[in-house]
């Protein structure tokens, strides 16, 4: 192989996990979403439906239960990231609308017994939070974000130095009638870094600012 067709290579190469990495990306947001929205003052989060992806070897170490409370205590990271997210935007006066806290939105759901969110419609879950809109969504990670889980599933099944990547899916559904007036899907994969919270940081970010809520 000579320099030229080296070089030519190498370029592509990288050209190519750029594109794994970052172009992964489609956001929907509905035509009329400034006139559906115009009236509303207060949206809810509630927890995202998680799911941690573990190797093989990982799943042989780690019960289905254990899993399982992993990815709901995920679930509630993620609500909670997202809310500290909206409240920073509030703050510098780049967000106009009340974010409901997450212990409240949470509350709510366990004094209805509501441990199955797919049960309910999204007009439905609007009207018992009391809000305008509601976001919701799914998360997929190859590592739990929270430190606690990173930790004990590290000393577990060694689960350090595996590579960063996740995908989310969000949602914001109006109250009156249910209409999808927003998803953001995204993935990531690679280059972010070992720390999971860079990652989880790094997905709110781009998520938040490209809702029309924001601009």
């Amino acid at each position: 192989m000579n320099k030229i067709t080296f070089k030519f290579f190498i370029t592509l190469l990288f050209m190519g996990i750029g594109t794994m990495s970052y172009a992964q990306t489609n956001l929907f947001e509905h035509p009329e979403f400034a006139t559906l929205t115009k009236d509303h003052k207060t949206i809810a989060i509630v927890p995202f439906k998680t799911q941690v992806l573990l190797r093989p070897k990982q799943m042989k170490e780690i019960s289905a239960e254990k899993l399982a409370e992993m990815e709901k205590n995920e679930g509630f990271a993620i609500q909670q990231s997202l809310f500290t997210w909206f409240l920073q935007r509030k703050k510098r006066g780049k967000f106009q609308l009340e974010v409901q806290d997450p212990s409240k939105t949470n509350a709510i759901l366990s004094k209805n017994n509501i441990a199955d969110l797919s049960l309910l419609t999204p007009e439905e879950l609007a009207k018992l939070l009391e809000v305008d809109a509601v976001i919701s969504g799914r998360f997929e990670t190859d590592k739990p974000m929270s430190d606690g889980a990173s930790l004990a599933l590290g000393i577990l099944v060694g689960f350090y130095g595996t590579t960063n990547s996740a995908t989310i899916n969000m949602n914001v559904n109006n109250a009156e009638d249910g209409v999808l007036l927003w998803n953001y899907n995204k993935r990531v994969a690679g280059g972010l870094g070992s720390s999971t919270d860079t990652l989880i940081n790094t997905l709110m970010r781009k998520a938040s600012r490209r809702m029309a809520y924001t601009q």
